[in-house]
């Protein structure tokens, strides 16, 4: 039986650019556009043309794609052609494949926001869908605020889907504008569309995720007859984002009935690549991954329990509903005080230590975890602490150096400019092959810029390790975590840094101090520590 096509439309560039704190570059557009081209996304929606100068500046110079470019803009005024609209000028001038406008549906909205009658606005669609198409152009419309306008007046809401569709548009996208609609009703409303005349080849959906069920509204509205899919990645979008597709596009390519009933632009290649564009996102919007994000967190397959852990080893499928290479993620045993000796014997394998069973030290081990997290330590994210600590517990760890003592100071004044800015100055004196060594840095990068007293530390230290700091000369600092675990005068800091290098190796380390600054200095240390283990020949080549 042949499945049916499902479009699938990326609104990432457009809608997710309305999330707050996100600005997108035109550079960074044109990297995510070309992203989603090669996971195989069938349209890509990269802005609104005239609405700012980054868009408009990304439609010329929008690189080619497989996927239909899309512009995004609004119906023509009322009082005016869609010849004369400069609104609507704008975004034919953009010059896309296709072009989706927005237009009221809701009749509340038409009287009230727009102050037109009905009728005007049903004119206003027809126009300019005609317009677009007129010139050879692909027509998407929005109907706004659709399912809040259907549940008011469903003649009116269903007399805007036909205005658009009489008028020759490709797709009529059916907009939970406000994301307060649940699945049940999308269900309803968008199977008495059907119902209605409406075809479901035609009809698109569009949902907000203020109530958690985005994904759910998006496959309730497939199953009830809808052929397109719009979203985001990583579910941006304004206030709590949109449909995920993130989330979506696996779950419709792995999961029964979607995997046999229908096909999208999407391969299963493709799909193994789902995580890495994920995270590129993120590091494009200089974001920490969600790690409890489906298919493609960091924590998506990670089995921390004992009893998981020792079931995961002999049948993956037990605790796991899909296979993580799949959509290109890893499988994570994580060391903490509930591991258990299957648990940990995995861990350690996987850091290339291979200890046999009923081995003392695994015993030494456990105990020892158990103990540092009571202080305050967490190694289900600081893996490569974890890994140290075993090492050492198995006489496995090399001494590369000994840190005699360190210093930091932190001064705040005027500089040349009479603005006060911060300066911070570390001190580190260290034991390398018998000998001491001395070395200062500030916390100034190269624009002047102040970088804080834990980097200073970082450079100090790094500066003269003798013979290891040229194995150094790559590694940086990307993240740095800091949590209090414990309340009132014997607050605990806890700081975890992730580090990484030009292998692109990242690893995570961890300290714990009721000072932040000792914490820090533990962290770094077993940042450097680790990278030292793997790069002189006694460990693995692999991050942990």
């Amino acid at each position: 039986m042949a499945r049916e096509r499902l479009y699938l439309y990326d609104t990432t560039l457009r809608d997710g650019q309305q999330t707050q704190g996100v600005q997108f570059s035109t550079a960074e557009k044109k990297q995510i556009a070309r992203a989603l081209d090669d996971l195989g996304i069938d349209y890509i929606e990269g802005g609104w043309p005239g609405a700012n100068p980054t868009d408009s500046a990304f439609f010329s110079e929008a690189p080619e794609t497989r996927a239909t470019m899309t512009a995004f803009g609004m119906t023509k005024r009322a009082g005016r052609s869609a010849d004369n609209d400069d609104v609507l000028a704008a975004v034919m001038n953009a010059g896309t494949q296709a072009v989706c406008l927005v237009g009221k549906s809701h009749d509340y909205h038409v009287t009230h926001a727009l102050g037109i009658t009905l009728d005007e606005n049903l004119d206003n669609i027809r126009a300019s869908v005609a317009h677009i198409v007129a010139q050879g152009r692909e027509a998407l419309f929005d109907a706004e605020h659709f399912f809040d306008g259907y549940k008011d007046n469903p003649d009116y809401a269903l007399a805007a889907c036909r205005a658009a569709l009489e008028a020759g548009a490709r797709w009529v996208v059916l907009c939970d504008t406000n994301g307060g609609a649940l699945p049940a009703e999308v269900s309803r409303i968008v199977t008495e569309v059907v119902g209605a005349g409406i075809p479901g080849e035609k009809l698109g959906i569009h949902t907000h995720n203020d109530t958690e069920n985005a994904v759910a509204c998006s496959l309730a509205a497939v199953d009830a007859g809808a052929r397109q899919i719009q979203g985001t990645l990583n579910g941006l979008g304004e206030r709590c984002g949109n449909a995920n597709l993130t989330a979506l596009i696996p779950t419709l390519l792995l999961k029964e009935p979607y995997a046999s009933q229908f096909e999208t632009g999407v391969s299963l290649q493709a799909l193994a690549g789902l995580t890495r564009i994920s995270r590129m996102l993120d590091d494009i919007l200089n974001r920490v991954p969600v790690r409890q994000a489906a298919y493609v967190g960091a924590s998506a397959f990670a089995h921390k329990a004992g009893l998981h852990a020792s079931a995961i080893l002999k049948d993956p499928s037990t605790y796991e509903h899909i296979e993580p290479d799949k959509v290109g993620n890893a499988r994570v045993i994580p060391m903490s005080n509930q591991a258990g000796q299957s648990n940990l014997r995995k861990r350690l394998t996987d850091a290339g230590l291979s200890v046999e069973t009923g081995n003392p030290a695994l015993a030494r081990i456990l105990e020892r975890i158990k103990e540092r997290e009571a202080e305050g330590y967490s190694y289900d994210t600081a893996q490569a602490s974890f890994e140290l600590l075993a090492r050492d517990e198995l006489d496995q760890l090399p001494e590369f150096f000994e840190v005699k003592r360190y210093k930091v100071t932190v001064e705040r004044r005027k500089n040349k400019y009479n603005r006060m800015v911060s300066l911070s100055e570390a001190v580190v004196v260290v034991k390398v092959d018998g000998e001491k060594r001395l070395s200062v840095s500030e916390s100034l990068d190269e624009t002047g810029s102040d970088r804080g007293p834990v980097n200073a530390l970082a450079r100090a230290l790094i500066k003269d390790l003798g013979r290891y700091s040229a194995q150094l000369e790559d590694m940086r600092l990307v993240d740095f975590k800091v949590r209090i675990t414990q309340g009132g005068t014997e607050a605990v800091t806890r700081v975890i840094i992730d580090s990484e290098d030009s292998q692109g190796r990242r690893w995570s380390t961890v300290g714990v101090s009721p000072n932040i600054i000792d914490a820090s200095f533990e962290a770094l240390l077993d940042a450097i520590r680790w990278k030292l283990v793997h790069d002189c020949g006694t460990g693995r080549t692999d991050a942990v």
